[in-house]
């Protein structure tokens, strides 16, 4: 993930710099100027192509190539936003610019790209049918729950002690909790699956009946006071075998399997580089020897 954020932020930077510099000015075009002399935009884009050129290139032709094969829907890059704000809670733009990227449309442009290797990539991963019904077996509903978080223990019971005697869930959360994602919200965390919450939090949710008040549950974060206000039901094998069936091959997927991948579509692609600086970009890739032949089984 940081190598995309990465790659794609300087992609963008260099592609912009290249737009400019043939804008009707030619190479005069002057980005800053000193007493000892101009820096022109195409010193600048070379100078970025000198140092950030091959990776550049690398992701702006895996989009070209990909984006004329795998379709990839709004909703699809929705869902892998919202759960990264889900796991970063207020550190989201922190973390967007600590990765190098200036909003969060360079982050769905990541996400998008990447999306698209997943696609390309579990067309060569097979799933048995003893591995779909142990996924099914294993599969948890979502659920969605509230909760008071605090610091330590002794407040916790209180909080329980005041729930206990009537009080209300959302008054506490906003007196209390110091999750400043959910407190304004009456603790609210809306709907969430397994694996997306603190290990410990998750047990405990997943173990209530739903309107069911926990007692403190000690997490990396503290102590929580959780109640499940609502469950899904779970859906029928056949209703859910081709979710199912792609969540496991993408479980099953790593870098050589994606590497494997990019390499067969950029072969595919009659690609010609014709910037003689960039030559080499893709020949570690495709001369890389080939991975294992597990790795389309997923033995």
């Amino acid at each position: 993930m940081k190598k995309w954020i990465l790659s794609l932020s300087l992609a963008a930077g260099v592609v912009g710099l290249a737009g400019c510099s043939d804008d009707g000015g030619g190479s005069k075009d002057i980005v800053a100027k000193t007493d000892a002399g101009n820096v022109t935009k195409e010193q600048l884009y070379e100078a970025m192509k000198d140092k950030y050129g091959e990776q550049a290139l690398q992701q702006l032709v895996f989009e070209k190539v990909l984006s004329d094969k795998y379709k990839v829907t709004d909703k699809e890059v929705d869902e892998k936003v919202k759960n990264i704000k889900e796991q970063l809670g207020p550190n989201f733009e922190q973390a967007l610019q600590q990765y190098g990227y200036k909003n969060e449309d360079d982050l769905r442009e990541t996400f998008k790209i990447g999306i698209m290797q997943e696609k390309a990539a579990i067309k060569d991963v097979k799933v048995s049918d003893a591995e779909l019904k142990k996924a099914y077996e294993d599969y948890k509903p979502e659920i969605k729950a509230r909760h008071i978080l605090v610091k330590d223990e002794k407040t916790a019971k209180e909080v329980k002690a005041k729930l206990d005697k009537g009080a209300k869930f959302e008054d506490l959360a906003k007196e209390y909790s110091t999750d400043p994602g959910s407190k304004d919200k009456g603790g609210d965390l809306g709907w969430f699956g397994a694996g997306k919450m603190d290990p410990a939090f998750e047990k405990a949710a997943y173990n209530l009946k739903v309107n069911e008040i926990s007692e403190p549950v000690k997490s990396q974060f503290g102590y929580h006071i959780i109640q499940v206000t609502d469950k899904k039901e779970k859906k029928s094998f056949a209703d859910m075998k081709k979710q199912l069936e792609h969540d496991v091959k993408v479980s099953k997927l790593d870098q050589n399997k994606i590497q494997e991948a990019m390499k067969r579509e950029i072969k595919g692609s009659d690609l010609k580089i014709e910037d003689k600086d960039l030559k080499t970009t893709f020949d570690q890739l495709l001369n890389a020897p080939a991975a294992d032949s597990s790795a389309s089984t997923g033995k």
